[in-house]
C-alpha cells in the first residue's frame, strides 16, 4: 500500500517575492550578490510561480514504510511543430498525481518510484541495493504529445518515452538521500529538474533514516582561504573621515576561465576551457559572469553530435552542442550548432527564462583538431540574450590522451594577416611617393629647359 500527497507551494509575483528574503548560493549560508536578485527582478513574470512537492510512501505487507519519497520536479521538452520549427514547453506536475505501480524492492528485486499526471504523462525511477547500499537505476519519463494544451501543433503525436541512466551516488543502507539545491540532466529533447528532494529506497524496520546523504549540487564549494601573514598584512594609517564621494558603478569584469570535461566511460571525450558572461537585455542591461569555481558539468559523446551542459550553482543552465559536417572538399569538419540558456529563480526552482538557437555555424575546425579564440565572442542567443565567450578552447570529438589536439584559430586571433596588409600598404605608400617626387623632378627639369 501507499500513502500519497501532493503539496502546493504557491510563490507570489515579484512584488512581494524578494522582500525580506535573501537568496543564498548552493552550499552556503551567505546571501548573493544584489545583482542576483536585480535578475530576479528584470526577469521575474507577474501572476503566481506555483510548484507542487511530490510525497510518496509505501508501505509493505506488515504496514511498515520500505521506500519513501519527497521531492518537487518540473521538465523542460523541445518538440517540433507541423511547419517544422521547434518549440520549448515547460511541463510542471499538477496537484493531481497517482502513484501506480510504484515497489517497494526486496533483496531480490528492484525498488520502483512511479508516478502519472496530467493527459498521459509518467515518470519512475528504480532503484537496487547491494549489502551495504542503494542508488538509482535507470529513469523513465513518457510525456504524450496528444496533450494539445502542453504541446499545441505537435507533428509527433502519442507517447514519446525517454530512458536514461541515474547518475546518483550509492547510499548506504540506513541513510536517506537529500538534495536541497536545484540538479538536473538532458536525455534527448527533455531537460528534467529536481530540488527538495528526500528520498530513501528499501528502508529498514520501517524506520526513515537520520543519516543523510548528499547530492553533488548540495556540496558547497568555496576558494582556499589565505591565512594572514606579516608579508599580506598591513596595518592602515590614520586617516579623517570625510563623506564618501560619489561614484559610478564599477564596470562587470571578465569572467575567470574554467576548464571543463566530459567522460565516456574511463575515457575523456569533450574539452572545453572558457570564460563565460551573460549580458541581459531588458528593462536594464544586465552583465552576470558564470563562476568556474562553483559550475559543474556534464553532457553527452558521440560520434556526430556532442552536448555539453555547464550549471553555475542552480540559477542557470547553459548547454552547447556541436554537430560534425562534411566540407566541399569531403573533408569533416565540427562546428556549434546550438546554444540554449535556462535561468532559475533560486527561491523556488521554477523556470523565469528560457532562451534557445539552434541556427549556429560557428566554431569550426577539423574533426580530431580543437579550436581556439583567444578574444571575445558574441553569441546572440535572442533579442534580450547573449552569451560571451573569453580564451575559449574546445574539442567535442576525438580528444586523445586527454589533451588538445592542434588548435584552429579564429580569425580574431590571426595576426598574421595583418602583416601582408601592413608591408603591402608601406611599399604602396613607397612607391606612390617615388612617382610624385620623380614627377615632380621632370617637371622642374622641363622648366629650366624652357627658361634657356
Amino acid at each position: 500500500m501507499a500513502r500519497f500527497l501532493s503539496r502546493p507551494l504557491a510563490f507570489s509575483s515579484r512584488s512581494s517575492l524578494l522582500r525580506g528574503v535573501p537568496v543564498f548560493a548552493a552550499g552556503s549560508m551567505e546571501p548573493r550578490c544584489s545583482g542576483c536578485l536585480l535578475l530576479l527582478l528584470l526577469l521575474g513574470t507577474s501572476g503566481f510561480f506555483q510548484s507542487y512537492a511530490v510525497e510518496v510512501v509505501m508501505k509493505d505487507a506488515s504496514n511498515a514504510t520500505c521506500l519513501y519519497a519527497r521531492w518537487m520536479m518540473r521538465f523542460l521538452i523541445k518538440y517540433e511543430t507541423n511547419s517544422s520549427d521547434y518549440k520549448n514547453v515547460t511541463l510542471n506536475l499538477p496537484s493531481d498525481v497517482t502513484h501506480n505501480g510504484s515497489v517497494c524492492g526486496s533483496d531480490t528485486e528492484a525498488a520502483l518510484l512511479a508516478i502519472q499526471f496530467g493527459e498521459g504523462h509518467s515518470w519512475s525511477v528504480n532503484f537496487t541495493k547491494t549489502n551495504e547500499t542503494y542508488q538509482g537505476d535507470f529513469v523513465t519519463f513518457t510525456y504524450n504529445t496528444n496533450d494539445a494544451a502542453v504541446f499545441p501543433d505537435a507533428k509527433r503525436k502519442g507517447p514519446i518515452t525517454i530512458v536514461a541512466k541515474d547518475d546518483m551516488r550509492p547510499v548506504q543502507l540506513n541513510s536517506v538521500f537529500v538534495c536541497h539545491n536545484i540538479d538536473s540532466f538532458e536525455a534527448e529533447n527533455v531537460t528534467q529538474i529536481y530540488w527538495n528532494a528526500t528520498v530513501q529506497a528499501f528502508v529498514q524496520n520501517g524506520t526513515i533514516g537520520k543519516k543523510e546523504s548528499r547530492c553533488r549540487a548540495d556540496t558547497p564549494t568555496s576558494a582556499p582561504t589565505v591565512p594572514p601573514t606579516i608579508a599580506n598584512v598591513t596595518a592602515a594609517p590614520a586617516t579623517t573621515v570625510s563623506p564618501a564621494p560619489t561614484t559610478s558603478p564599477k564596470p562587470v569584469e571578465n569572467p575567470d576561465i574554467g576548464n571543463y570535461s566530459l567522460k565516456s566511460g574511463n575515457k575523456t571525450c569533450l574539452l572545453a576551457t572558457v570564460g563565460l558572461q551573460l549580458n541581459i537585455s531588458q528593462d536594464k542591461p544586465l552583465l552576470i559572469n558564470i563562476n568556474p569555481k562553483t559550475t559543474s558539468a556534464d553532457g553527452t559523446c558521440g560520434n556526430t553530435t556532442a552536448t555539453l551542459r555547464l550549471n553555475d550553482g542552480n540559477s542557470t543552465l547553459i548547454g552547447f552542442t556541436f554537430a560534425v559536417k562534411n566540407t566541399s572538399a569531403g573533408v569533416q569538419k565540427f562546428y556549434l550548432k546550438e546554444v540554449n540558456v535556462t535561468l532559475f529563480n533560486r527561491l523556488n526552482g521554477s523556470v523565469i527564462s528560457s532562451a534557445d538557437n539552434s541556427n549556429f555555424s560557428q566554431w569550426d575546425a577539423y574533426l580530431g583538431s580543437s579550436y581556439m579564440c583567444r578574444k571575445e565572442q558574441t553569441l546572440q542567443i535572442n533579442e534580450d540574450l547573449q552569451v560571451h565567450t573569453f580564451n575559449l578552447w574546445i574539442q567535442p570529438f576525438l580528444v586523445k590522451a586527454n589533451k588538445f589536439s592542434t588548435a584552429q584559430e579564429c580569425s580574431l586571433d590571426d595576426d598574421s594577416i595583418l602583416i601582408p596588409i601592413v608591408v603591402g600598404a608601406s611599399l604602396a605608400g613607397l612607391i606612390a611617393i617615388i612617382v610624385i617626387a620623380y614627377i615632380i623632378g621632370r617637371r622642374k627639369s622641363y622648366a629650366g629647359y624652357q627658361t634657356l
